[in-house]
């Protein structure tokens, strides 16, 4: 027994002794990538949306803080500075729609516990923004299962954003003129 056991032992030590010390390994060859800020850019919000002059708008959810944004000039060729649209701190829930039309621009997001696993939202937020996209003017409806669509007409003046379910029919506008409405909810009988 002590002879296969010694007979085992050098065995392992053979092997050990034949396949010697580990290889470093030569990290990958270096490759161009994009830059930090560009991969940031990239990567961090969540909804991207551009308009026919070729300015971006992009909007993502910040957990506990609320909606920000922030847009690209292409001919300063650079972002703006992340704002603030809408300030929170309950759970962004799974999307953000973002749309441009006529120069206008428009969003819906929801927050809400749970939302983001399929709860209905408790703070549903619609946003307008125009000209030079610095200031976005938004209104919010609680308890309410958030927008479906907003539609901006020809001259990017009015934004009717809607929502139509078995029971209810939603509706709120906003004018250049006058901001927004309240929102008006219709009861099928």
């Amino acid at each position: 027994m002590r002879a296969a056991s010694t007979l085992t032992c050098l065995a392992l030590l053979a092997a050990t002794t034949a396949c010697g010390p580990e290889q470093a390994v030569a990290p990958p060859p270096v490759t161009a990538t994009p830059s930090a800020r560009s991969t940031e850019e990239a990567t961090a919000f969540q909804e991207e949306v551009t308009l026919a002059d070729g300015r971006r708008v992009a909007m993502r959810y910040e957990s506990g803080r609320g909606l920000f944004e922030r847009h690209y000039d292409p001919e300063a060729g650079e972002w703006s500075h992340p704002r603030l649209v809408y300030g929170t701190k309950a759970d962004p829930c799974q999307s953000i729609k973002l749309q441009a039309g006529s120069g206008t621009v428009t969003a819906i997001a929801n927050f809400g516990r749970y939302c983001a696993d399929g709860e209905p939202p408790t703070e549903s937020i619609a946003a307008v923004a125009t000209g030079t996209l610095d200031a976005w003017d938004h209104h919010l409806t609680r308890k309410f299962d958030g927008w479906a669509r907003a539609t901006v007409t020809d001259d990017g003046r009015k934004v009717t954003f809607v929502r139509n379910a078995t029971h209810v029919r939603a509706k709120l506008v906003w004018t250049s003129a006058d901001g927004f409405s309240d929102a008006m909810f219709t009861y099928a009988e």
